[in-house]
Parts: C-alpha cells; sequence; structure tokens
C-alpha cells in the first residue's frame, strides 16, 4: 500500500508541474481513485511543502524568500515570463536525474524550474550557484545541496568569482544543467556576463553530460560573452514554440534537442 500511495503522489506532483494546476475531479477519473483519495494525498504533499491545495484542486508552491524584492525584481519579472513553458522544461529536465547522481544547476530563472521540479526526490545531490535555489531546495530532506562561495550578484541571486568556481571544480557531475542569454548553432553557449560565462563553463566542463534549458526566445540569439560550443553539450531542453528549422540546426552539429 505504501508503494501505491507513493507512485499516486508522484503522479499528482507530475501534472501538477506539467499542467501548472490541477482540479481534484479531473486528477480522480485520470488516477482511476477517489475524490477523497487525491484529496488526501494532496493534503499529504502540501504538508511536505510541495504544493498548495486550492478549493477543489492544488497550484505549486510560490516561495516566500522572493518578497522582499518585490519592488526590485529583475528575476520576479523574468520568471513570469513563459512559466509554463520554463515549468515544463524543467520537469523534463529533472526527469533525466536517478537516485545517487551528483548534479550541477546554475543560476536563471528556467534552471531554477529544474530544482524545484526535484524537491520531491531523495539521494541526489545538487552543486549550485544559485542562492535563491539553495533556499529553495533547503528544506528537503532527501537532497544534499552544495550553494559555492563567491561574490553575491544580487538581483540574480548568483555567486560568482573565482570562490565560485573553485568550488563547482571539486566535483565531476552526471549533469551539468545550465541557463543561457543566448543559444546558437554556430555560436554556441553566450552569456551577457564575463564571470557568468566562466562559472557555467566551469560546470559543462566538470559534467560527463551537459544539458541547456531554455524557452525558446533565446535560441537563436547571441550574447556578448562566449561560455562553449554547442559540441560541449548532450541535450538542448526546450518547448514547443521552437522553430522546426531552428533544431535541426542543432540536430545537424551532433546536439539531441527536445521540445516540450
Amino acid at each position: 500500500m505504501g508503494s501505491q500511495t507513493k507512485t499516486r503522489q508522484e503522479r499528482l506532483l507530475y501534472h501538477l508541474l506539467h499542467d501548472g494546476n490541477i482540479e481534484v475531479e479531473a486528477m480522480a477519473a485520470t488516477l482511476g481513485v477517489s475524490p477523497s483519495t487525491v484529496r488526501r494525498g494532496l493534503q499529504e504533499l502540501e504538508c511536505r511543502g510541495l504544493l498548495k491545495r486550492t478549493h477543489g484542486g492544488a497550484v505549486p508552491v510560490e516561495a516566500p524568500l522572493y518578497e522582499p524584492f518585490r519592488y526590485d525584481a529583475s528575476f520576479q519579472q523574468q520568471d513570469a515570463v513563459r512559466t509554463d513553458e520554463k515549468r515544463r522544461i524543467g520537469l523534463a529536465a529533472s526527469e533525466l536525474v536517478q537516485s545517487g547522481e551528483i548534479i550541477a544547476i546554475s543560476a536563471g530563472t528556467t534552471a531554477t524550474h529544474v530544482a524545484r521540479c526535484l524537491k520531491n526526490r531523495t539521494n541526489i545531490t545538487i552543486v549550485t550557484n544559485a542562492v535563491n535555489i539553495a533556499m529553495e531546495l533547503s528544506h528537503c530532506p532527501g537532497l544534499t545541496v552544495i550553494c559555492t562561495g563567491g561574490i553575491l550578484s544580487g538581483t540574480w541571486f548568483s555567486l560568482l568569482g573565482p570562490s565560485a568556481i573553485r568550488t563547482v571544480e571539486e566535483f565531476n557531475y552526471d549533469w551539468a544543467f545550465v541557463g543561457v542569454d543566448g543559444l546558437d548553432s554556430s555560436s554556441g553557449i553566450t552569456s551577457n556576463h564575463l564571470e557568468e560565462a566562466a562559472l557555467n563553463r566551469a560546470m559543462v566542463t566538470r559534467s560527463e553530460k551537459a544539458v541547456v534549458v531554455t524557452d525558446s526566445s533565446k535560441l537563436t540569439k547571441i550574447a556578448r560573452v562566449h561560455v562553449c560550443p554547442v559540441s560541449a553539450l548532450s541535450l538542448i531542453i526546450t518547448d514547443t514554440n521552437a522553430q522546426p528549422e531552428t533544431l535541426e540546426g542543432y540536430r545537424a552539429r551532433g546536439v539531441d534537442v527536445k521540445a516540450v
């Protein structure tokens, strides 16, 4: 019974993260259980801090740590752009990670969604230079979270500089999930900031498999600082608004692309 309950809760979370909200009656029909069973599952997940119940359903939890920055909100403003797409990208990325693995997650709004989709997982070590990601995962007992040192770039919650890179370079990663400012099949990954580029480059270099997580608006942009060529990547996860010819340009260079 315990494993069935766990599986049912995982399915509830999957639908919540994929769709952005769930309704009790619809989920009861989807799972083939009673509405009261779904309500119990949602109550247990809410007690674990993984969702917020609403009248007739549930929505994802909003992180309270951003409230002090309501009026200085470049991160929140970007987090609110293409939220559905970023959430699906984060979910697809999180499904790649297996128990016992060590992963790196960069700063950025899409990368933050990868972290959010790992909250219910166990036996995973996460190294990040994003203070907000470390804070959002701090209450998750199944995760080991290592936050780099470095100089804080306040509005993006990103730790940068030599000490941040030294921490990243201490580990060998199964996966690195990296957000970007620009991505082009010829120019590769690019960033608007020199120190951010250096940090992300270190994550890619130390990983067995490097994954770019980005919404489709970044796929043909070229920012100011080069991070690495697309040949350094194993996978690009983006959304279904991406143009087919754009995706084929990456595939032609040997990089797998998943549009979700």
